[in-house]
Formats: C-alpha cells, structure tokens, sequence
C-alpha cells in the first residue's frame, strides 16, 4: 500500500529551505525533492496562504520561510496541507443495512478516532525548531556539515 507522504516531504523542504541562505526556486526545491518544481509549486502555495512561506519573483527571488519554527508544530503543517487522512483503512460501508456491520463500524470508528487525536496532539507537541535542532545534532553525530547540494548524493 502507497502511503501518502505529502507531510513528510514538506517538512523535508521546510528544513532545507531553513539551511540556506536567501530564497530557493521551485526548480532548486524540486532538485532537492527529486520532483518536478510544479509539484513544489502546488504545494508551497498553500503554505504561502497559511503565512509558513512566502515567495518572490524575478532575479533573486523564490521561496522563504516566513515564520518562526519555534511556533509552528507538525499539526500546524499538517493543517496547512488540508487534514489528509490519516489512515488507508476505513469502513466496509458508512450506510450498513446490518447490525453486524453497524457493531464493527462503531467499533472501528471509535479506534480510528482515539488514534486520530493521539496522533494529532502528538503532531502539536513537535515544533520545526525540534525538527531542525535534531537534524543539527545527527550533523555533529556524524561529523559533517550541512551541504544542501550534496546531501541526496550519498
């Protein structure tokens, strides 16, 4: 099963974006995201509508970040991308025409629900500043320094 990793690679973008000096193009972010830079595009207007980017046009212009990662938690992000579902599984109907199918879809919504808000509280409880510093110190774990054109090379 293909699991939906849209917030995955914008808090991937996010971090880069945090690690370079002045803005990135669409075309430098989808190098990064080994994408095609519409994608990025589609994707960083809707950040930009929530306040997280902004975007300037003509030389020396792209995407910046336009917020402060000790505010914004991964629910915020999460958010900004439109509340995907969270999980692939789900009812076999939502109008069952049987008692039985009615006692496993209540039984069922209640555990997606409870997973749901565990999850989500978890998700406001971790800033892009707590993504970024520890991304920092796996860097000096290793040794290294960050290098964005080289970091997808190895």
């Amino acid at each position: 099963m293909r699991r939906d990793s849209k917030l995955s690679g914008v808090l991937h973008v996010l971090l880069h974006m945090a690690e370079h000096a002045g803005p990135m193009t669409s075309e430098d972010l989808g190098r990064v995201m080994q994408t095609n830079p519409v994608v990025i595009r589609r994707i960083m207007a809707g950040l930009r509508e929530q306040g997280l980017v902004r975007s300037e046009k003509g030389h020396g212009g792209g995407w910046s970040i336009s917020c402060d990662f000790k505010d914004v938690t991964l629910r915020d992000i999460y958010t900004a991308l439109g509340s995907p579902e969270i999980f692939a599984m789900g009812n076999r109907s939502e109008a069952p025409g049987c008692l039985v199918e009615e006692a496993v879809n209540a039984s069922l919504d209640g555990a997606f629900d409870e997973a749901q808000a565990l999850l989500l509280n978890r998700f406001g409880k971790v800033t892009l500043a707590a993504l970024s510093r520890d991304f920092h110190l796996r860097m000096l774990a290793r040794g290294q320094t960050f290098d964005p054109q080289a970091v997808h090379q190895a």
